[in-house]
């Protein structure tokens, strides 16, 4: 299923991945990952090709704005220098970053949209597998996401509703260390909008306290459609904050599973809905810290 997803990658399709996860097959060992190894040095190569190319196309452009310039002010050639000189900047340093062997801590990071490595239960084993961020119903249009790009979250109050051809049946659980959430400036800061002031956007970076992997309770799907491949994708379910967390000014929170409750988890259909919802009620006492994020 890796492999297969980097293909994809690599022929040129949308498909999205963290940084980290590809480094899973740096010092591949069996046939399939020296197979993904390549389709992800393939891809690395078509990005470098295509952004040296434009970086050539944006230099002419620069160029030939300086050069009128130099004959006569307009509007139109000062704004090509503008655009050209960022977009010549932007592209070194995506290369830069593509040269880059040493990891950050942004490798590991989750975006709505990308690829991330899911544990689900399959004949009673537990495996891990690749699904895109953003649960994307098999009964929904392909256009769907676009549509309604919050659905990489699963609200707890709706798992009965929107997502109850999945609820109890389809169970993921996503590994992380920390998560990421989007609030408003004078949320965070407790006080209402100046005048003529508007809303700023600031990213927090949540973690536990002490560091933990936390298990998150998510849900899935497989979509099917005519002359598309297969899609798996997930979202994790959110619920009300805790304290620390609604102070911030954000209002929902992942759920993080007991491990005790994980088996039972990734197989509802042994369990009752009484059953399942306890397990989502069952939460040790974790404090979460936060800085904003870069």
């Amino acid at each position: 299923m890796y492999e297969e997803i980097f293909r994809r990658r690599a022929a040129g399709e949308d498909v999205r991945v963290a940084r980290g996860l590809e480094r899973n097959f740096a010092h591949p060992s069996t046939e399939t990952e020296l197979r993904t190894k390549e389709y992800i040095d393939q891809y690395v190569a078509n990005r470098r090709a295509e952004w040296e190319n434009e970086i050539f196309t944006q230099r002419r452009r620069l160029g030939g704005a300086e050069e009128s310039l130099r004959v006569r002010e307009t509007k139109k050639a000062r704004e090509d220098v503008r655009i050209a000189t960022k977009k010549i900047q932007t592209l070194l340093d995506r290369l830069t970053d593509l040269r880059r062997t040493e990891p950050v801590e942004d490798d590991e990071r989750i975006f709505p949209l990308s690829y991330a490595p899911v544990l689900v239960q399959k004949e009673g084993e537990t495996i891990i597998v690749p699904m895109r961020y953003a649960c994307r119903l098999g009964d929904k249009p392909a256009n769907y996401d676009s549509r309604f790009p919050g659905t990489y979250n699963a609200r707890r109050d709706n798992l009965t509703g929107f997502w109850k051809n999945v609820y109890g049946r389809r169970h993921a659980v996503m590994v992380i260390s920390g998560f990421f959430e989007n609030v408003p400036r004078h949320l965070y800061e407790h006080r209402d909008l100046l005048p003529e002031e508007k809303p700023e956007n600031l990213i927090l970076q949540f973690a536990p306290h002490p560091s933990e992997d936390m298990l998150v309770a998510c849900i899935w799907d497989q979509w099917k459609g005519p002359d598309q491949p297969d899609l798996l994708s997930f979202a994790a379910v959110t619920d009300e904050p805790p304290a620390e967390i609604a102070a911030t000014g954000h209002q929902r929170c992942v759920i993080v599973l007991e491990e005790k409750n994980l088996n039972t988890w990734l197989s509802p259909a042994k369990a009752t809905p009484a059953q399942l919802d306890a397990i989502l009620d069952d939460r040790a006492k974790r404090i979460f810290e936060h800085q904003i994020a870069a």
